[in-house]
């Protein structure tokens, strides 16, 4: 079990246990629902459960789903209702809804209509500051939508967030660009809005140009009640950085830490965490290095793990109160083969990494010493998970390799489908979902069911 778990409610912890008193995956007995990106903890940590170790196009699969071409999002799911969103020909921004037992598309919904202006990354000149040029490896549909079973609430690249009820109602829909200002961010907006207390919060950490003798432009987190779509809370946040640092692409993260709930959000070369209810910054950490941000940290115990950017070290951080603080409160900090996409995962005390080019390490969480380093297959941009003393893996050509998640590097799987994958693993009911360019994969439970 996770250090932390603040986001798993009693309900589902009572599920586990039954899961170990049964000892197999039975989907009476197995988590379901997995409400938003990374998992209810936001953090990648599958409450253990069996889970199959070998599959491939042919074999192993409860169904494969096509879906309209593309996105990078990761599915979300809620009972037998699986949420998922892709942009159909570069100009439709579609939220699907698919049954979980049977792979078939229930419903499609139109969420608007926009195209992504690309660019290969490069650095960019002062004309070209203040206007968005999407990344070639994504699109609009990089955010992954969130439920909270009552709703579905999709978000996109160009500013679109809506709410849909399960039959497929629109509640209501705003878009942030054109309630806030245009996006300033260097490669595409695609932040994963996280929920809390009836609440959808976003973040929106961009370029201020304010160095170009301009009008800053703001970055912010701000709050709409999922109900309603209104505005509950809007915290403006800036930070000393200049350009492209003060680009970020994380999701944020909530933690219990010293007896209340914690949203910490990494960007603009600053770690700082707010209470989600009222929008007010609680602590922070500024003057961090690094450039603009990819992955999301994660947190375990009293500390945070963060990833500072553009391959800058690792930081471990144990605040100690409110306010600003102080870099005596960085415990360990690691440049060792840094990832620039894919978030690290806590297995109890081990934090494990993938970098971008397949080397995975695996770090003693509190002290932060190199316990090993191994090269597995091919390239990576999805953020890992584990469960059950496992780490799956999935790199961008649909290989997923599984090792244990120990103190000795040991590979125990590794599984190939036809399809392109930068979508972070998703676990529902002792199956496993896998969001490929073309196509959602439904991997069986473990014993093939």
């Amino acid at each position: 079990m996770s250090w932390h778990r603040s986001s798993i409610t009693l309900s589902v912890l009572s599920l586990v246990a039954a899961v170990a008193l049964a000892g197999r995956a039975d989907e009476k007995t197995v988590p379901v629902n997995w409400p938003q990106w990374r998992g209810a903890g936001g953090d990648g940590i599958v409450p253990d459960q069996p889970l199959a170790l070998s599959w491939s196009e042919t074999s192993g699969l409860a169904w494969k789903c096509p879906l309209p071409e593309w996105g990078d999002s990761t599915p979300v799911v809620w009972g037998d209702a699986v949420f998922v969103t892709s942009q159909v020909d570069d100009r439709d921004l579609v939220l699907l809804k698919i049954a979980r037992k049977t792979g078939q598309v229930e419903w499609t919904r139109t969420v608007g209509q926009s195209s992504a202006t690309r660019a290969k990354p490069t650095h960019k000149s002062g004309e070209d500051r203040g206007q968005t040029k999407f990344h070639l490896t994504q699109n609009l549909a990089s955010p992954s939508p969130v439920t909270d079973g009552e709703r579905v609430i999709a978000h996109f690249g160009n500013g679109d967030l809506a709410a849909y009820d399960f039959a497929g109602k629109l509640l209501w829909k705003r878009n942030l660009q054109q309630d806030e200002g245009p996006y300033s961010i260097w490669w595409g907006h695609a932040n994963s809005p996280v929920l809390h207390g009836g609440l959808v919060i976003s973040i929106c950490l961009q370029d201020s140009c304010k160095d170009l003798g301009v009008k800053p432009i703001d970055s912010y987190v701000i709050a709409h009640d999922v109900r309603t779509g209104e505005v509950r809370w809007k915290t403006i946040r800036n930070t000393p950085a200049v350009g492209e640092p003060c680009d970020s692409y994380t999701t944020p993260i909530l933690w219990q830490h010293g007896g209340r709930t914690e949203m910490v959000v990494m960007g603009g070369q600053m770690l700082d965490a707010y209470d989600p209810s009222s929008g007010k910054q609680l602590w922070s950490m500024p003057d961090l290095t690094g450039n603009r941000v990819i992955p999301s940290p994660v947190a375990g115990k009293d500390t945070v793990y963060a990833i500072q950017g553009m391959r800058d070290p690792l930081v471990a951080i144990r605040p100690r109160g409110d306010g600003v603080r102080p870099h005596e409160e960085i415990v360990w900090t690691s440049d060792k083969g840094m990832s620039d996409s894919p978030s690290p995962v806590l297995a109890g005390d081990i934090l494990f990494m993938v970098n971008n080019d397949g080397i995975l390490h695996a770090f003693d969480a509190g002290q932060g010493s190199l316990i090993w380093k191994h090269r597995i297959a091919g390239s990576y941009r999805a953020s890992p998970f584990v469960s059950g003393g496992r780490v799956y893996l999935v790199n961008t050509t649909g290989v997923c390799t599984v090792v244990a998640a120990s103190r000795r590097f040991e590979q125990l799987g590794e599984n190939r489908l036809e399809d392109e994958m930068f979508a972070s693993p998703v676990v529902s009911g002792g199956q496993i979902l896998l969001r490929g360019r073309k196509t959602l994969y439904c991997v069986n439970r473990a014993g093939g069911t």
